[in-house]
């Protein structure tokens, strides 16, 4: 089962707004997001896969060492917001699966916008449209930014650059903390050189025809590569549990 087949599985009237949540906690949704969408067949998941899917090197940044006991506190997080819920698997394991239709109120265009902001941090919108296909296809630009438009106005995406080439955008769980550091970041990087921002992202936002296909082949080769690596990471997390 995957995780289209249950958008409103719960109550709508339990349903708990988005809100702020832990670094760890976003990758552990994002993960079980990720994996209900493209290993379906290992969802949903165990501790052990859960940590492995936090660590893994591919489509992750930042890099993250997280051990049983951050796992296990993400998951008590996510439970007590609504995000995640709990459920016997075979052989008596517990395994985990994520709410996040019901928590963020959005399809599958929107969860796959937001899983890659949850796993890989402010993005333009080239980088967006090129990683989240792997999960929902994109068919351009204009369809990328009409569902970030959307994110946008339900007050999951923001915009954290000015409008223009190479614009960045963020998710709005980042804890008050966070948001200040991210915030200082950004500004930091304008008053140094104010083309550095969208300088550094227009090497992966396609600005043409041509070098939009060469990107495009570029993620074929890359999600055949993650295809792999996250079997090969399924393997292990079923070995594990």
């Amino acid at each position: 089962m995957t995780d289209e087949a249950n958008p409103a599985e719960s109550d709508p009237e339990n349903t708990v707004a988005a809100k702020p949540i832990t670094a760890v906690a976003r990758r552990v949704l994002g993960v079980l997001i990720e994996k209900a969408k493209t290993t379906p067949d290992g969802y949903p998941l165990s501790l052990a896969g859960i940590i492995t899917g936090c660590n893994q090197k591919s489509n992750r940044d930042p890099k993250m060492d997280v051990d049983e006991g951050d796992a296990l506190r993400a998951l008590d997080e996510l439970r007590e917001a609504g995000a995640v819920r709990e459920i016997q698997g075979s052989g008596r394991v517990t395994k985990y699966r994520h709410a996040a239709y019901e928590w963020f109120d959005i399809d599958s265009p929107g969860s796959a916008i937001m899983t890659e902001l949850l796993l890989r941090g402010p993005q333009t919108l080239g980088e967006i449209r090129t990683r989240a296909n792997r999960m929902h296809p994109f068919v351009d630009l204009t369809a990328t930014q009409a569902e970030v438009d959307s994110l946008i106005a339900k007050g999951l995406v923001e915009a954290i650059t000015p409008p223009g080439r190479g614009q960045t955008f963020a998710h709005c769980l980042y804890t008050p903390t966070e948001r200040l550091h991210l915030a200082a970041k950004v500004e930091k990087l304008a008053a140094s050189d104010p083309t550095s921002a969208s300088a550094a992202k227009e090497t992966t936002a396609p600005g043409s025809a041509a070098n939009e296909g060469r990107i495009d082949k570029i993620q074929s080769r890359l999600d055949e590569v993650t295809a792999r690596l996250e079997a090969l990471e399924k393997k292990l997390a079923d070995w594990e549990s």
